[in-house]
């Protein structure tokens, strides 16, 4: 079986590479606007872009349902404000995390939405999410538009990890963190660890 993109529609395509790329990662992305509100949504297409600099990227697709046709709340604010917060979010945290998913007006606060605590960061203005146990401060390098999406390049200002999931020597204690992964409609979790061979 095979397909040719360019013979299919967006949506068929986008299920196949979102049922095929797995599991990906969740960045879960803290913004403000000029207006002072804050923002929490989560981006699968998410990863490191550079180790020098350390720069991370995020790609952000368009508005769904009512919102169809318009810029997502955490695009408009990175735009405007040229900074964000990646948070990493642990398995635990999956039922917050998916609140912070749903269509909400741009004047909700998705932080009281979800029952999380802001936290303020070092840097930049977005705030952090307390209770995740990673942070990542960025300040935006790029954002460039790839088709429907906008490929966003963040710069990493600061770093900040729980010490309970520090293990020493600049490592993170993955076992414990059991970080959530993204497949096509649902959810992994990361609680098994090998190295190869074996």
């Amino acid at each position: 079986m095979q397909f040719d993109p360019k013979e299919l529609n967006e949506k068929d395509v986008y299920k196949l590479l979102i049922g095929s790329v797995v599991p990906r990662p969740i960045a879960w992305v803290s913004t403000i606007s000029t207006d002072g509100i804050v923002n929490l949504a989560p981006f699968s297409f998410f990863n490191v872009a550079s180790r020098n600099p350390p720069m991370l990227c995020i790609s952000i697709g368009p508005g769904v349902g009512e919102r169809e046709g318009t810029e997502k709340d955490t695009l408009v604010n990175i735009r405007n404000q040229k900074e964000f917060v990646i948070n990493v979010v642990p398995s635990y945290l999956g039922n917050e995390m998916q609140k912070t998913s749903e269509n909400l007006p741009s004047d909700v606060d998705e932080f009281n939405a979800a029952g999380l605590t802001t936290m303020d960061s070092t840097i930049v203005k977005p705030k952090r999410v307390k209770e995740a146990p990673i942070q990542m401060e960025c300040q935006v390098d790029q954002i460039i538009k790839l088709g429907s999406d906008h490929l966003v390049i963040g710069r990493m200002v600061r770093y900040h990890i729980n010490d309970d999931y520090y293990l020493g020597n600049y490592k993170v204690d993955l076992e414990k963190l059991q970080p959530l992964g993204r497949l096509a409609g649902n959810y992994s979790e990361s609680r098994k660890f090998f190295s190869l061979p074996r």
